[in-house]
């Protein structure tokens, strides 16, 4: 798995359900997701994780198979001509969690750059919330051209303000089940692969869907707010 993390979405992910935000059609995972965030989601760290179990803990054959995985997902995003920031991201995710385990020789240690970027997204979205500027909004604002003007619409910050917690939990969620199972060392890491995995974009789809439902009211209800406070055409 790339260790990008889905739980903060990529500008792909972002914009398919900000799109179904502020548009009048339904929420639809198939519009913020792609076959290829779907590979990336599962691919490499599941063939190192089978890998390493099936050759008797060869550490350096499951980081390589892992690489060789990561390069062909980058090949893929190519060829659907991906954003190239989403294809070097995507690998480099891949070399650091090989480069983190190759070097401490432990392989659960291939899971410690998403564990540490669950940390770094929970604790942002945590200060947002707590600053009054939820990252939901301003994610929000930045794909629909909306600006900080949300901020000055009491029921929309407190959508806004709703939504983010539900991603602190998920971030906390993740780090609660798989922390643990990290600690408990290499004995352990079927198990964390196959937490890490549902609980990568299955999970991600469930927040998002989440936070769809209580954003959309408020921000239709701004967007009609807004609408009418425009002064209408002056007649001649």
């Amino acid at each position: 798995m790339s260790q990008s993390d889905p739980g903060a979405p990529d500008r792909a992910g972002r914009q398919g359900w900000v799109q179904a935000l502020t548009s009048d059609e339904r929420f639809r995972a198939q519009n913020v997701l792609g076959p290829a965030a779907l590979l990336d989601a599962g691919l490499p760290l599941a063939l190192f994780t089978v890998v390493y179990t099936a050759a008797g803990r060869d550490l350096t054959l499951s980081l390589w198979v892992a690489l060789a995985s990561g390069a062909l997902l980058a090949v893929v995003r190519l060829l659907r001509k991906e954003q190239l920031q989403n294809v070097i991201a995507g690998f480099l995710g891949v070399g650091l969690a090989a480069f983190m385990a190759n070097r401490t020789g432990r392989a659960e240690d291939v899971f410690l750059p998403g564990l540490l970027i669950n940390v770094g997204y929970g604790l942002a979205y945590l200060v947002s919330i707590a600053v009054r500027w939820p990252l939901l909004g301003v994610f929000v604002g930045l794909v629909t051209g909306q600006g900080t003007a949300w901020r000055h619409d009491p029921a929309l910050l407190r959508a806004y303000t709703r939504a983010s917690l539900l991603w602190v939990g998920m971030f906390a969620l993740r780090l609660a089940v798989q922390v643990p199972l990290y600690l408990s060392g290499e004995d352990q890491i079927g198990w964390l692969a196959g937490a890490r995995l549902v609980m990568s974009w299955p999970l991600f789809l469930l927040v998002a869907y989440l936070s769809w439902l209580i954003i959309r009211p408020a921000y239709r209800a701004h967007q009609e707010r807004t609408a009418a406070a425009k002064p209408g055409p002056v007649e001649g």
